[in-house]
């Protein structure tokens, strides 16, 4: 039987993981996780309850071991994990403006958490894959017409960034060194079900439904929305488990590094305004917005980043969904489950 291991499994994208793979494998699932700002058992026990009604065949392949990764795992933790097969490492501190505040708190769970786990998987007999999965932010803010390449320059703009690229160095190190079987994804603008109240899409519902004034970060003349290529969390795991399973080639860099990379990204770019206007529409009300020059309100944050998928596209994967229809889903799912939508 093959054990996936999830860090950060008890986080948004995590849960939606386990949703995909106990819906379409036989895998044993265990999540770590320290529950945190972004850590939530609940959204795991909601899942189970409402979606697979705590069905005992799925429920008992489900485990779930509490851990920090700025701390190794001992062989305490290491027991509790047991032989695992497939790593798919998502647990960081992801906040752009906490890591402008603390930067070190982000080197030590992003990188040195990423290096704790790493001497962790090379102890593994029967590691078939470790999945660090990184994002678009590394390679920093995107001019328009330029969609970054997996094997472009980085260029990190903000302490967070700088953090998950120096995990990705340690993971090309790792490889070299010790031969770990590892592959690497960018993402960017993940949205969903249960997704943390204060993020762009839930946040976006409730205002609408209480008529408050949506903020729009915009350029410096307040004239032009920031955009990003935003993607569901189902896409996302489907897109892991395409790579897992169908080894997708990826050519090397100019420096000979063979590490896979790819894009995860989705179907089409829209700004924040017409993102906010297909909610307001979805959800049935006017939308009230206005524009603030996201320079001066979030320093650190780019207007607008974009990846291009197409080496995955070449190879058999994309979205199967437009981001608009996914919009849909994803509303309506929280107009049934409002108290999501709480603070």
């Amino acid at each position: 039987m093959t054990k996936l291991l999830i860090t950060g499994g008890a986080g948004f994208i995590g849960h939606h993981i386990v949703k995909r793979v106990l819906a379409s494998k036989d895998w044993d699932i265990v999540l770590l996780d320290r529950l945190d700002y972004s850590g939530n058992l609940n959204r795991i026990d909601h899942l189970l309850k409402t979606e697979f009604n705590n069905n005992p065949d799925f429920t008992k392949r489900v485990k779930f071991v509490f851990h920090d990764l700025k701390g190794e795992i001992n062989p305490l933790i290491a027991g509790a994990l047991g032989d695992v097969n497939i790593i798919f490492h998502l647990a960081a501190g992801s906040h752009v403006d906490r890591s402008i505040s603390n930067p070190l708190e982000f080197v030590m769970d992003n990188t040195v958490g990423t290096c704790n786990l790493l001497n962790y998987a090379r102890t593994l007999p029967n590691l078939e894959k470790f999945l660090y999965f990184s994002t678009d932010e590394v390679f920093g803010p995107a001019p328009v017409g330029i969609n970054y390449q997996e094997r472009d320059r980085y260029n990190s703009t903000n302490p967070y960034s700088a953090s998950k690229a120096g995990a990705e160095e340690l993971c090309v190190a790792f490889e070299n060194t010790y031969k770990l079987p590892i592959v690497i994804t960018h993402t960017m603008n993940v949205v969903g079900e249960r997704q943390h109240p204060e993020k762009f899409v839930p946040m976006v519902i409730r205002k609408v439904l209480n008529s408050e004034i949506i903020t729009i970060h915009a350029n410096k003349e307040k004239t032009k929305a920031g955009s990003r290529f935003y993607i569901h969390a189902q896409d996302v795991a489907d897109a892991l488990l395409f790579i897992i399973e169908k080894q997708p080639t990826c050519p090397s860099d100019f420096g000979g590094a063979h590490i896979p990379k790819f894009n995860i990204v989705g179907s089409e770019e829209l700004d924040n305004l017409q993102l906010a206007e297909i909610i307001a529409k979805s959800v049935g009300k006017s939308l009230k917005y206005e524009f603030v020059d996201f320079h001066s309100q979030r320093p650190g944050h780019d207007l607008r980043y974009a990846l291009s998928g197409e080496l995955l596209k070449e190879q058999g994967w994309q979205p199967n969904k437009t981001i608009a229809n996914r919009i849909d889903e994803i509303v309506q799912w929280y107009l049934k489950n409002p108290e999501w939508l709480q603070i």
